[in-house]
């Protein structure tokens, strides 16, 4: 099969591309550092593709697609994405619109486009990446937690047209608690607990979705914690996930 893989130039994009290349899958690579990209492409056999490209503009969503939709894309798995840190008040509008751009309206627009091609062949793997960060409200955090959230009722919704429709179409959603990548540093904050490596996250996400499980949750640690978002009340939660937050800026 072949797979297209987005911000997969490091991190849990680079370790799913590993993974699907062992397993003998051609790999369409994508993300916006051509020399990363290089670097992993030099790693890997077989039939592997690169494109350098910034997805956050909805018209460069369009040119990708445009650019492999005659390539019989089998699996598309949309990781890009980036986190802002700080009080709602004090983080900067523009970086947090081109958040909005590449986490909401990327996955959006490529989900779409290659979703219709998946329907009519009646085949196909769509992997949304959103977070645990989906199931709750996010102080100091707030627009990239309302962006995870967006993409996990994005795909909960689809899968639900998609099985009353009868479509052999799969989609799913990864929700990883933290991982040890670049978002870190992009972020500017450091985890206030212990996060996963991102090849352990990669090899489970993949392995589930394979048996199409709808929502994946590596890590019982990150299973227990949103099974307790279900019982908490809200206002609790938004205070313990405040001083998790606040704990990763010191």
């Amino acid at each position: 099969m072949k797979v297209l893989i987005t911000g997969a130039s490091s991190g849990i994009g680079a370790d799913m591309a590993r993974i699907l290349n062992k397993q003998g899958h051609d790999l369409v690579l994508v993300a916006r550092d051509k020399q990363n990209l290089e670097k992993i492409k030099k790693e890997l056999d077989g039939n592997v593709k690169i494109i350098a490209m910034d997805i956050s503009s909805t018209f460069n969503c369009m040119r990708l697609y445009n650019k492999v939709k005659k390539e019989n894309i089998d699996i598309l798995i949309n990781n890009a994405g980036f986190g802002v840190f700080g009080n709602f008040n004090d983080t900067k509008l523009d970086k947090e619109l081109d958040m909005i751009d590449l986490n909401i309206k990327a996955v959006h627009t490529l989900t779409k486009l290659f979703l219709a091609d998946f329907k009519k062949r009646n085949s196909g793997y769509i992997l949304n990446v959103s977070s645990s960060a989906a199931f709750l409200s996010g102080p100091l955090m707030a627009s990239y937690y309302a962006t995870k959230g967006y993409v996990l009722q994005l795909t909960e919704a689809i899968y639900e047209e998609l099985r009353r429709e009868g479509s052999n179409v799969y989609i799913g959603v990864l929700c990883p608690g933290p991982v040890n990548t670049n978002f870190n540093k992009t972020a500017g904050v450091k985890f206030s607990v212990k996060a996963m490596e991102s090849d352990v996250v990669a090899k489970y996400a993949i392995d589930k979705m394979f048996k199409r499980k709808l929502i994946i949750i590596p890590g019982i640690i990150n299973k227990i914690g949103v099974f307790m978002t279900r019982l908490l009340p809200r206002k609790l939660l938004l205070k313990i996930n405040y001083n998790i937050q606040k704990g990763k800026s010191e």
